[in-house]
């Protein structure tokens, strides 16, 4: 697998993520290939030992920071290292694309250059968190990459997320909750008062409302 790697993304990039990358290239076979500004990356990367490892640099002059507005700087940098790395994943010269960078950078320049699933109304940002649960996690989405949201894209995010825990975490028919500030029905905002009836009516695994402290511990049975 060929992974893209925005070697400029991160609190302490690019010092950490070309470390991380040549760890993930060294430890589980993965081709790497770091996009960046070549006179902060390329020190770095001789730092490594990297002989039969496929570690490559690729340069970019600019940087989407965290204070930029995403939108307009995907829009206005056209050669910073988030764009120039998801033109990587467009033209199929790597399977997938990693930032520890502005994450509303990466959602906007993987929507202008990659586009949406045909039907879906907004991406998502998941993760993998630990949890009491038979598997040892839950997945969680969205985290973050939507600040307002309608009914129907929390329905979408339940039914991407069920399929996502099914055929690529290996969860057979996965349960699924939505966060709320109360476990009973009928407690939460609007929005969640809303979208319950909808995934009520679904045909997904869905077991109501969760409180924040129930992704830790375990979902129950509802």
């Amino acid at each position: 697998m060929k992974i893209v790697v925005d070697a400029m993304g991160g609190d302490h990039a690019p010092a950490v993520v070309v470390d991380g990358a040549v760890q993930a290239a060294r430890d589980l076979g993965l081709e790497i290939i770091l996009v960046g500004r070549q006179e902060a990356v390329a020190p770095e990367l001789d730092k490594y030992d990297t002989a039969g490892l496929s570690v490559l640099l690729h340069h970019a002059s600019q940087v989407i920071e965290m204070d930029d507005h995403p939108a307009a700087a995907v829009r206005a940098k056209k050669d910073s290292s988030m764009v120039v790395a998801m033109e990587f994943v467009k033209g199929g010269e790597a399977d997938a694309f990693f930032t520890a960078g502005n994450s509303g950078g990466a959602l906007a320049a993987a929507l202008f250059r990659l586009g949406r699933i045909r039907g879906i109304k907004r991406p998502a940002i998941s993760t993998i968190f630990p949890s009491l649960t038979p598997q040892g996690y839950c997945f969680i989405l969205d985290i973050g990459a939507n600040a307002d949201c309608k009914p129907e894209y929390l329905v979408q995010f339940a039914h991407m997320g069920s399929i996502y825990a099914e055929r690529v975490l290996g969860v057979s028919n996965p349960r699924v909750a939505i966060v709320s500030n109360g476990e009973e029905e009928g407690k939460g905002n609007q929005l969640v008062k809303d979208t319950v009836p909808v995934l009520r009516a679904s045909k997904l695994k869905f077991i109501g409302n969760a409180e924040g402290r129930a992704i830790p511990s375990g979902l129950a049975e509802g």
